[in-house]
């Protein structure tokens, strides 16, 4: 049996008024955000979503369905640490993350550096062990006509 194991997360949410706009962590200006139970930050939910699948501990709807009121506008990143939790108690280590937001607009560059440090505190690991990137699809899909944005992650975790 291998030691390390990967796994894939995805999310999307669509953009609306009346919402901040919270990628990684960060409160970026803009006049939509995403709509969802919590603050619908989807690098985040991407990243949490890889991390319980790299340990086989299903996904965060399961850990944190909306159902529940008490995730209710919740704060992501705390979210994030409960993930880390559950990770290391199920006697893993991250090693790294690789994180892709799909964005026409806003435009992401400035923020990475911020989303990175973020990201790499919720789950306790060093800012050079995230990645995160942004794309836009050139106009095309639901994210190119600014109806939303979608995260992918993948990481890699090992047995302790």
């Amino acid at each position: 049996m291998t030691n390390l194991r990967i796994g894939h997360g995805y999310d999307v949410h669509r953009l609306k008024e009346g919402r901040k706009l919270i990628l990684g962590g960060v409160d970026i200006p803009y006049p939509l955000g995403l709509d969802g139970h919590s603050d619908a930050d989807v690098l985040v939910h991407a990243a949490m979503d890889a991390l319980l699948g790299a340990a086989a501990l299903g996904d965060i709807g399961k850990h944190f369905p909306p159902s529940d009121n008490s995730f209710k506008d919740i704060d992501s990143l705390l979210l994030a640490r409960r993930v880390r939790d559950l990770i290391t108690q199920s006697g893993y280590a991250i090693v790294n993350l690789d994180c892709t937001l799909l964005c026409q607009k806003p435009k992401l560059a400035p923020h990475i550096p911020q989303m990175q440090e973020n990201i790499a505190a919720a789950f306790a690991i060093s800012p050079n062990c995230v990645s995160v990137k942004a794309t836009t699809e050139e106009g095309l899909g639901f994210t190119g006509r600014c109806e939303g944005i979608a995260a992918h992650a993948v990481c890699l975790i090992e047995k302790l």
